[in-house]
């Protein structure tokens, strides 16, 4: 677990503040992007101390915007930072914090769904899986419109031990609507829980650490803003492929308010789908009235296990998607309704 960091003395000199940063070069939110800046640089410190002691660490901030996160960062010493910014317009306001702290920070335009991190530090950050987390961080203040896709994607990358975990266990401190932030840490009964909780919680120690009110941004956002911190676990507790596990859990909740079997039979072609639902839910020994949200880690360790056995017995199974055999069976009932109409 991170420990709890202290801001270095050895701080930025003077520079323009972030709101005369916005002013200089006419920046304003773009709603497309969901963008909202986070202006109060006492919480954008609360928010690297709480990513822990980040002096000399090389750290990978997502989504830097006008630069308020990245002025806390670079005030923490770090060895090296380096920022990823799709929208051009933060890059000269960016380019004045990197003249301020010489050969600290390093800019790319891009896309941090698509940018390649592995191949951003050294090898020589690389630690063994087992071993404490590697000294590189991610932080970032996540525009909601890419939150969940990103972590989704990082969480498979945990699961592969590639992207950003080719250096190890690296620990991730990111914003999130507060209502997903609560999704992600959610303990098992808790009217949270969702397919996050599990996907997150199978591969990592999620802490929702606090709560950011919208009015502390630029533009106030309808909702309150959660920062959460992820370290990745030594064992999964869940070793499964991470496909086999999204899937079993996507089927579990998308019938949420429904008992667990409902959402598990759709994991089997309709002409078996009550016959491999029980045995499902026989071999994994879970009571079928239980409800998704009531589900342990443990017991989708016991679903994700019989099923990954049941799919080996019958190689086609986990291809198997009911959504297309449901649009399957509306097209013949159109191209059948089409030829009685026509006879």
């Amino acid at each position: 677990m991170a420990a709890s960091g202290k801001l270095s003395t050895s701080r930025l000199p003077p520079l323009p503040t972030i709101r005369e940063i916005i002013k200089l070069f006419r920046l304003q939110a773009t709603k497309q992007l969901s963008q909202n800046f986070l202006l109060d640089l006492r919480l954008t410190d609360k928010i690297v101390r709480k990513a822990g002691n980040l002096a000399n660490a090389y750290v990978y901030e997502v989504g830097p915007g006008p630069g308020g996160i990245t002025r806390s960062i670079l005030n923490a010493d770090v060895a090296e930072l380096l920022v990823v910014e799709k929208d051009t317009r933060f890059i000269p306001g960016l380019q004045m914090l990197s003249e301020a702290a010489p050969g600290k920070l390093r800019i790319v335009h891009g896309d941090v769904l698509t940018f390649k991190v592995e191949k951003a530090f050294s090898e020589s950050l690389q630690r063994p899986w087992e071993d404490d987390p590697p000294n590189v961080h991610i932080i970032g203040n996540l525009p909601f419109s890419v939150s969940t896709p990103l972590i989704i994607k990082w969480l498979e990358n945990i699961s592969c031990r590639d992207g950003p975990f080719v250096y190890g266990r690296t620990q991730m401190t990111l914003t999130f609507q507060k209502e997903v932030a609560e999704r992600l840490a959610a303990n098992t009964g808790s009217k949270q829980r969702s397919r996050l909780s599990v996907m997150a919680q199978y591969l990592c120690n999620v802490r929702h650490l606090f709560t950011i009110p919208g009015r502390a941004f630029v533009p106030k956002p309808e909702v309150d803003v959660g920062v959460v911190h992820f370290t990745p676990l030594i064992q999964p507790r869940i070793e499964q492929p991470f496909k086999l596990v999204e899937k079993v859990v996507q089927n579990v909740f998308q019938f949420r308010r429904k008992y667990c079997h409902r959402g598990l039979g759709m994991l089997f072609p309709e002409a078996q789908r009550l016959e491999n639902t029980g045995r499902l839910l026989e071999l994994a020994d879970i009571d079928p009235t239980l409800r998704p949200r009531q589900l342990s880690i443990s017991h989708f360790k016991s679903l994700c296990d019989v099923y990954r056995k049941m799919c080996d017995e019958d190689p086609q199974l986990f291809a198997y998607n009911f959504r297309e055999e449901l649009r399957q069976r509306k097209s013949k009932k159109k191209e059948d309704d089409a030829k009685s109409y026509r006879l």
